[in-house]
């Protein structure tokens, strides 16, 4: 993934953070005032005065903007478990009205469900405890801007930084989309939609949650990939499990369901009934086509089918709790997206 790791470039560097909200060169210790201001009373400027933001409920923050030719090339977050859900990313290319990166914080980095899991993978990294890291390229020709929007109730304090670079080539690339879809429960007889949008590029990660509301298997289903006007899919996979890279089911003998997270692909979380409030199991999935990304010239359509087993060695549809974070890469800024839902429909 990195050829050119030892090329010399011609770019600037440059971080957005609450101590530096424009990514000013020299600006990253000048905050007077901030969420560190009294423990740094003592110490004064430049002493951790603000590193962090409080969002209150039913407001946006603009994480940063930056007006010139670049790429961001890393973003850190961490904020309370409870507000994984409930607090809402955007990204807007190139002054776009309508945002191409569209999802609640947590499903970006793989924690759609509240509850932390190592996710050790090349583009996402998810640590102790709860610290979110992207290393998705996310370059744009003129213009980025990112923003936080908190639709909980409470107020959410957050921490981040977010890491660019300006000066460099962007011919050729694409933008950034990322879009949230949840099934709860999956209508009867249907499949789950990841992605539908309009433009050339190339698919690159999925993310599922998915909760089981059955007992048995509930991975049978493929996922299909309809390329350019497809009717029928031109790519299917054999199964849920073998999407992910994984195989039987996940189930190692004598252990059962269990955890993998690999560079490009892995179930890094299996949340298992307790007999109180945990009633069924849950999962998280991730497979980035880094290496075997998949192109399309005019439009892409992205679902997968929930499928079990029943008697008579028969499939069964079923109707799980399935949320999906799809992101690709287009050559517009803006493309169709789903309506994001309701903090209610989004809660787990």
């Amino acid at each position: 993934m990195f050829p050119d790791v030892a090329r010399l470039r011609r770019t600037r560097s440059r971080s957005i953070c609450p101590e530096n909200p424009d990514g000013a060169k020299g600006g990253a210790a000048r905050a007077t005032d901030g969420t560190g201001a009294h423990a740094a009373r003592e110490l004064g400027r430049g002493w951790k005065v603000s590193p962090s933001v409080e969002i209150a409920a039913g407001q946006t923050h603009e994480l940063g903007r930056i007006d010139e030719p670049g790429r961001i090339t890393h973003i850190w977050m961490t904020t309370h478990t409870r507000h994984w859900r409930s607090l809402v990313l955007r990204a807007y290319w190139d002054g776009a009205d309508e945002p191409a990166v569209e999802t609640p914080v947590g499903d970006f980095f793989a924690q759609g469900w509240g509850r932390f899991a190592q996710v050790s993978s090349q583009m996402v990294a998810t640590n102790p405890h709860g610290g979110f890291n992207s290393y998705w390229p996310m370059p744009f020709a003129g213009s980025a801007r990112l923003t936080l929007e908190n639709i909980g109730t409470e107020p959410a304090v957050v921490y981040y930084q977010l890491d660019y670079e300006v000066g460099g080539d962007v011919e050729g690339t694409g933008y950034l989309h990322a879009q949230f879809r949840r099934s709860n429960p999956l209508p009867e007889l249907t499949t789950h939609p990841i992605l539908e949008v309009t433009g050339r590029g190339h698919y690159v990660g999925t993310y599922l949650a998915w909760g089981v509301n059955s007992n048995g298997w509930w991975g049978e289903g493929e996922v299909k990939f309809h390329l350019d006007g497809d009717t029928d899919p031109t790519i299917a996979s054999t199964g849920t499990e073998d999407y992910f890279g994984g195989a039987w089911n996940f189930d190692v003998p004598g252990r059962g369901y269990t955890e993998f997270s690999t560079p490009f692909l892995g179930m890094p979380q299996v949340i298992r009934p307790d007999g109180l409030y945990d009633s069924q199991q849950r999962f998280g999935m991730y497979r980035w086509h880094v290496p075997d990304p998949i192109t399309f010239e005019t439009d892409l359509r992205v679902d997968i089918q929930a499928l079990g087993w029943q008697s008579g060695h028969r499939y069964l549809p079923l109707r799980d709790d399935i949320a999906s974070l799809a992101l690709c890469y287009l050559d517009v800024p803006t493309t169709t997206r789903p309506e994001l839902p309701s903090v209610d429909e989004l809660a787990v």
